[in-house]
């Protein structure tokens, strides 16, 4: 079972990190300009953990016959520090949609990749990690093809965009690739302070509370920034048509 969990999981991540920057630039390419409103569809599906979660209890309540099963595993500290993740994880999803409306998927996708060189740098601070000979070699590879897309940047800038917008994009790139090297090594630290067994149903617990406090932050950013009036157009398209058909109403009256 943990194997074809593990399985499950990876194909999700793999399908959701390949396809998830496509569906994102095609929205900005169309003319789409909501950047709160793309970082808080990045994690808004987080309700849909609570269909294993919900499985999960009742398995572990129908082993324990009894029902003093836990509902929630999480203690208290963990509660807070998930919630100080979540916050990182909102401002990062903002960093690299702001990234993802300025680069095309293939800059920001390699300067993303730089997160490895992070996650290694914090890890060593935070958790104390050992480097090989591997994980080396492979944070200087994406540093140094990072430096170098970063002196030929201009040959990849979309056509009519500011300089000014394409180096921003840059920098947030960057900004949210950080944030992620930074985030893995805390939730790793956390797991180990826990006292209390890692299991499947603890993961998902940690990842629904920070992917929903995550989306708290971009729907303030999204009352904020007033992208609520256009949330039901998720393309420009949509907006034009609206425009169309209110310009002939005010014409009939």
């Amino acid at each position: 079972m943990k194997k074809v969990l593990l399985v499950i999981n990876c194909i999700i991540l793999a399908v959701g990190t390949c396809g998830g920057p496509l569906v994102m630039r095609l929205y900005f390419i169309k003319g789409g300009k909501r950047i709160w409103l793309s970082s808080w569809l990045q994690t808004a599906a987080w309700p849909i953990n609570f269909i294993p979660l919900v499985i999960s209890y009742f398995y572990r309540r129908k082993n324990n016959n009894n029902t003093t099963t836990k509902l929630i595993l999480m203690t208290p500290r963990i509660f807070l520090a998930t919630i100080g993740i979540g916050i990182l994880q909102g401002f990062t999803n903002y960093f690299y949609a702001y990234g993802i409306g300025k680069l095309p998927v293939s800059t920001s996708g390699l300067l993303f990749a730089t997160q490895l060189a992070f996650t290694a740098f914090f890890a060593f601070l935070i958790v104390k990690l050992k480097f090989t000979p591997y994980s080396v070699n492979s944070v200087f590879l994406l540093t140094i093809g990072a430096v170098v897309l970063a002196l030929r940047s201009g040959g990849d800038q979309p056509e009519g965009e500011p300089k000014i917008e394409y180096i921003l994009g840059f920098v947030m790139t960057l900004a949210s690739a950080a944030l992620t090297g930074l985030i893995f090594p805390l939730v790793e630290l956390i797991y180990k302070k826990t006292q209390q067994t890692i299991t499947y149903t603890f993961v998902l617990e940690f990842q629904t509370l920070y992917c929903f406090v995550a989306t708290v932050l971009a729907t303030i950013g999204m009352i904020i920034n007033k992208d609520f009036q256009v949330s039901l157009f998720l393309f420009p398209q949509f907006e034009y048509y609206v425009h169309i058909y209110q310009t002939k109403s005010a014409h009939k009256t």
